[in-house]
């Protein structure tokens, strides 16, 4: 098993910040998403990416790995985990996890040993007096539409029925399917997360969704597709639209009381290379045409 180094998946250095490495994660998962890529390994990439997120994302997650990594291990060495590392470390406040259940598999033999698989840190600790708690994370499809989900718990299936609309920190029990012992059984309760999306982002029950168009579709005007979690709608752009400004999708947020949220369309304008001699001809003329200073705009 080898090292890896998650920074350098993502493109971003260790003194990154949250939005910073949201927005690689955004940037890189758009290019390698294997349904819309054409990038050799691109599916590959998409599952490292993703492995990349999810430890960078979580503050208790990156902070292992920090400490890890701050051990000298290099990208691609030879890895094994020094005994121990991640157990009962500050932080986790009594409230312990098992790996975290729905991640959609496809995860390296490397992020298990640390996070998951009961192999690293994370494992749940049956509590002799109580419950036990794991993490379940979800694709935001399913909080959409909520549905059944299968977990694997101690060799055992499970099927979680997942409400629509189930919020990150909500809690899901199952009666009777924690720890095992003599005279009883604990019930196992599921702590609810979202799985990272490559195309959403989620303020409460909104989704935000940034809208690419080409400088004539925003100057002009256009009607485009737009994808929701309820699948591809039609949106009319208003002409001369810019970069940084919302368009409102109502009712196609997340399902909740007393209503649904809406989803929020952020239009980024971006332009096109000029590849060929026509091209550029006609950015010399637009320059001439437009005298348009950026920063004075």
């Amino acid at each position: 098993m080898q090292f890896k180094d998650y920074y350098d998946t993502l493109g971003v250095e260790a003194t990154a910040g949250e939005a910073e490495i949201k927005t690689a994660y955004r940037r890189l998962a758009r290019k390698f998403h294997p349904d819309v890529s054409k990038e050799k390994g691109a599916e590959e990439r998409f599952k490292a990416i993703n492995e990349a997120y999810e430890v960078l994302r979580d503050k208790e997650k990156r902070a292992e790995y920090d400490r890890l990594k701050a051990q000298g291990y290099r990208p691609g060495e030879d890895f094994r985990p020094p005994p121990g590392f991640g157990q009962g470390g500050p932080g986790n406040g009594g409230f312990h996890y098992q790996q975290d259940f729905g991640q959609g598999g496809g995860f390296s033999d490397f992020f298990e040993s640390l996070f998951g698989g009961g192999r690293g840190p994370g494992r749940a600790q049956p509590q002799p007096a109580g419950d036990v708690r794991a993490k379940l994370a979800i694709p935001l499809e399913l909080a959409y539409t909520g549905g059944k989900q299968r977990i694997n718990v101690d060799g055992r299936t499970l099927e979680v029925n997942v409400p629509a609309g189930i919020a990150p920190g909500q809690v899901i029990r199952l009666a009777g399917q924690g720890h095992r012992g003599p005279g009883r059984s604990s019930d196992l309760l599921l702590e609810v997360d979202y799985r990272p999306h490559a195309e959403f982002e989620v303020d409460g029950r909104n989704i935000l969704y940034t809208l690419p168009l080409a400088p004539w579709q925003a100057a002009l005007g256009a009607t485009v597709s737009v994808l929701t979690l309820g699948g591809a709608v039609e949106l009319r752009v208003p002409p001369d639209s810019d970069t940084g400004r919302k368009l409102r999708l109502r009712g196609r947020g997340l399902p909740g009381k007393p209503a649904a949220g809406d989803q929020i369309v952020e239009i980024e304008v971006r332009a096109p290379r000029a590849e060929t001699d026509a091209q550029k001809a006609l950015y010399r003329q637009m320059a001439e045409a437009f005298e348009f200073d950026p920063g004075r705009a």
